[in-house]
Order: structure tokens, then sequence, then C-alpha cells
């Protein structure tokens, strides 16, 4: 059995040493708005509560699909790898890529700002990632996660983003190479038209949905909208659960759009036709604020693989 845990859109406030000059840029937008709102809606609380929560539940591995900051703002940078150093898990059972909100204005590109905060957590067992040859790729026993990024720098008032054909090409080496593995494509944008399309989708879409339905994939985990949606790509032998999570610290009455995360857990099933087992766990914040607990469990079909290549024994523990 294997236990993941599944974050995203923490987007952790810190304004510790910002200066006037950091908001001449797309950020005077950003900062408007959360004066107006999103400062209430993303307190720092709740994502206290949330790490307690995931030391309580210690799962194997944790994947946080981006969007960890606001404003790409070297405090909150800190921040927020203030929070994941905090878990016991450490940065090789943590898988972090970021979203539109972590490259949020050009100088956080050209500075490195995501991959110099974020080295440990978003590099792959060969050394990749970072900045410059996405997507990283690590296996732990069964599980394969293949980090990508979806997130470049655009004018307001876009949030959308791009894989390019270079990823897009090691995303399919990278699928090939790991079949029969329970392979997780993690990235921020989700693989289809959302909300606000024409502002917020991820433009070469469909460029990954041909690779996906060359190469196959058991799972592909995003966030970006801000709530729970379950869909499903095509791939080589059915279709492929596509699964984006609401925000982890969403303040929020309702509790459909309250603070929460996915904690899904895998094992063997010799029969079924993926050789695995799925089951995901939705994590919601309580009414009380006080704590997260069970909302809900869910069976995920997944569909079979193409023929795998040897790649020795899987390890399972727990």
């Amino acid at each position: 059995m294997l236990r993941i845990a599944h974050i995203s859109d923490l987007h952790t406030l810190d304004l510790t040493g910002a200066r006037p000059w950091h908001f001449l840029n797309k950020r005077l937008l950003g900062g408007i708005n959360l004066l107006r709102k999103r400062r209430d809606r993303h307190p720092r609380w709740i994502l206290d509560v949330l790490m307690q929560d995931l030391l309580r539940e210690q799962p194997d591995h944790l994947v946080v699909t981006g969007d960890l900051t606001n404003l790409s703002l070297p405090s909150e940078f800190a921040a927020a790898r203030g929070l994941l150093d905090g878990l016991s898990l450490g940065p090789s059972r943590i898988s972090v890529v970021p979203g539109n909100h972590d490259v949020y204005v050009l100088s956080a590109l050209l500075r490195r700002s995501f991959a110099r905060a974020m080295g440990a957590y978003c590099t792959g067992d060969a050394g990749d990632g970072g900045e410059a040859d996405w997507p990283f790729v690590r296996v732990r026993g069964p599980l394969a996660v293949i980090g990508c990024s979806t997130a470049l720098p655009s004018p307001p008032p876009l949030a959308d983003g791009w894989l390019g054909s270079a990823q897009i090409a090691r995303i399919l080496a990278a699928l090939t190479r790991l079949r029969g593995t329970f392979r997780v494509l993690a990235l921020h944008h989700p693989p289809f038209p959302g909300r606000m399309d024409v502002l917020r989708a991820l433009r070469d879409r469909h460029a990954l949905r041909r690779v996906i339905a060359q190469a196959g994939c058991e799972l592909i985990l995003h966030g970006h909208e801000h709530r729970d949606i379950q869909e499903s790509v095509l791939g080589p032998v059915g279709p492929i659960p596509v699964i984006g999570v609401g925000s982890a610290s969403h303040c929020d009455p309702r509790p459909e759009r309250r603070a929460r995360y996915n904690l899904y857990t895998l094992t063997p099933a010799a029969s079924t036709p993926s050789g695995f087992a799925l089951m995901q766990e939705c994590r919601v914040l309580s009414p009380d604020g006080q704590r997260f607990a069970r909302h809900s469990e869910t069976a995920i079909a997944l569909a079979g693989s193409p023929p795998a290549t040897d790649t020795g024994p899987s390890h399972w523990h727990r």
C-alpha cells in the first residue's frame, strides 16, 4: 500500500521586505486584488492547520501542484519553503511544480526564484527539473512522479500556461520509459478547457493530450481552478483520470469550496486492467477551522497500460 497526498494553490502571503518598486509591474494589480479580497480568502493559519494534518496522516509522498505564492515575492517563497521544511517527509518525498503565481512577473523567471527556493523539491532522480529541463522524474517503488512546469509570466489579466515542445517531448520519453510503474503526471494547469478558458488555459494542452494518448499514464493531478474537478483524457487503452483539487488554504463557509486536499491509497490489484487499485479520500477543513477531516471517499477507475518493458521489482510498504 502506498499513500499519496495532493495539495495545491496554497497562495502563501508574506510581504516582509517588499518595497514599492517591487509593484511596478503586474504585482500592482495582484496587490490590489489582495487588498480587496484574496488576503482574507487565503489566510496563513489554514496552512498551519493543513501542515499539522499532513504530519498526522503521514503520507508516503506529497505532490504540490503550484501556486505556492501570491506574487512570487522572495518572502513568500521563503514562507512556503518553511512550511514544507516543517514536514517530516523530507524533500525526496515531496514533489513540487510551479503555478502561474510562482512565476508571476518576468523578474521571478529571470532570477529563477522558484528553483532557488524549491530546488530540493523539484529535482528529479537524474538531476532533471529546475528552470531548464522540466519535467523532473522521481521513482519511489511502484510510484513514478513526472513533475511538469506550465508556469510562465503573462501580462494581465492572463493566467494561462505553456509546456513548450521541448518539455512535451521529454514528457513523452519519460512516460514511455516508465511503463509498468504507476505514473503520476503533475502540473498546475488542467489539460482541458476550464473556466474563462481564453484567459486561464493551458495553451498547448492538445499536444500534451496527444502524448498521453500515445504513451499512457495512470493519473494526472492539477490545481489552478480552486475547486474539485474530475475529468478524463483518452489513453492508449482507455480513459485516464484527471483530478484537480481545490485550494488548500481557501477560507469559505461553503463545504464544497472550503480548504481541502486529496489523499490517495494505491494498492496492487492483479485483477484490474492496470494492475493497481486507487482510492481517493477528500479531506476538508472543519467548520470550526480546527482540523481537516474526511469529507468523502471514492474509488477511482484506472485504465490499463500498454505492455511494459522490464522495470525491475516493485517495492510496496505500509
